[in-house]
């Protein structure tokens, strides 16, 4: 092939029309954005919220996009939708975005007026908008990331504001929670606690929905299943500690456990304990607990309890509450 020449791209086809931000509760970052004040410019919308690790694993890449073509006409856009009753905390949303340094505009969807607006079902959602308004890709979940900074640089070159066949994609150096997950290894799948969704719940006599009740873990958890000891009220989307010592015992395989949680009452805080396969975590233990396994629950968020640095292997996790009064929301696994 001639120097300077490049293969054609087949045309990405038109899936739609970006819809309207109307129904957004507040913007962080920006004033409001509109569909029609944004012609003109390649349009990415990021669905997300802010406890999602699928999404907190895409979030290094959409920072580089933001960086690196905001220059050339690129404008991403996150929108806010609230899996969970305390993610409709503006206060919540204003600290994950300044702790995440997101530097893009925001849009609160608190209502889901934008996720209804784009038919939206999923967390983390990527929709790729060309500067005449249209939708012209999408992408659902973490990955792809090659894919959809090709589909950026095409958007950018039809609408004659990028570098058309430009070759190289961003490199990201991910920390923390961002770090892709060890696909290889993962055995677990996400888990809630709440009785409208909960799966393989094994403390005798079941989950009793919204009442105090005292419960046991069994002498054996098969892998994926979970067991709750002591007093805990079981909602619709959270397990409620109600007594100093309620402890969540879950049996999985995958090098990081997280545990969505938090203190139901604003401005406290609680103590916990965890352990693996009884003994304290070690050099296992997460970026919210020390190797003895202590820490302190102060937010309502993602927090990593458990990455372990050797063979991945079927374990037991234990986490005891020294203080009542946290909700338990969702198990992820990385």
């Amino acid at each position: 092939m001639p120097a300077g020449l490049h293969t054609a791209k087949p045309r990405l086809p038109v899936e739609g029309h970006l819809p309207s931000f109307d129904g957004a509760t507040g913007w962080l970052n920006s004033p409001p954005l509109t569909a029609e004040g944004l012609r003109g410019k390649v349009v990415l919308v990021s669905v997300w919220t802010y406890t999602c690790i699928n999404w907190l694993r895409q979030l290094p890449y959409l920072r580089a996009w933001a960086d690196r073509y905001a220059g050339q006409g690129l404008v991403v856009v996150g929108v806010h939708t609230p899996e969970f009753r305390f993610e409709r905390n503006v206060a919540n949303i204003e600290r994950a975005v300044r702790e995440m340094r997101i530097g893009y505009p925001v849009a609160i969807d608190s209502d889901y007026a934008v996720w209804e607006a784009l038919r939206n079902h999923y967390w983390p959602a990527l929709y790729f908008a060309d500067a005449a308004g249209q939708i012209r890709h999408h992408y659902y979940g973490e990955g792809g990331y090659r894919q959809s900074e090709m589909v950026i640089q095409q958007l950018l070159a039809e609408a004659g504001l990028g570098e058309g066949g430009r070759p190289d994609v961003v490199a990201v150096d991910a920390a923390g929670l961002e770090i892709p997950a060890d696909w290889d290894s993962l055995r677990s799948p996400e888990n809630y606690t709440g009785y409208a969704r909960t799966e393989n719940f094994a403390s005798p006599g079941g989950a009793v929905p919204a009442q105090r009740q005292s419960y046991s873990v069994p002498g054996d958890l098969r892998l994926n299943h979970w067991a709750l000891a002591g007093d805990w009220t079981i909602g619709a989307q959270a397990a409620i500690v109600d007594e100093a010592g309620g402890k969540i015992a879950y049996s999985f395989q995958a090098r990081d456990l997280h545990l969505v949680m938090g203190p139901e009452a604003a401005g406290t805080s609680a103590r916990f304990r965890v352990l693996l396969d009884g003994e304290p975590p070690g050099p296992a233990h997460g970026a919210d607990t020390d190797e003895q396994g202590h820490g302190t629950v102060t937010q309502q968020r993602l927090h990593q309890l458990i990455r372990q640095p050797g063979p991945v292997a079927r374990r037991t996790f234990e986490i005891t509450f020294l203080d009542a009064g946290v909700g338990a929301y969702a198990f992820t696994f990385g």
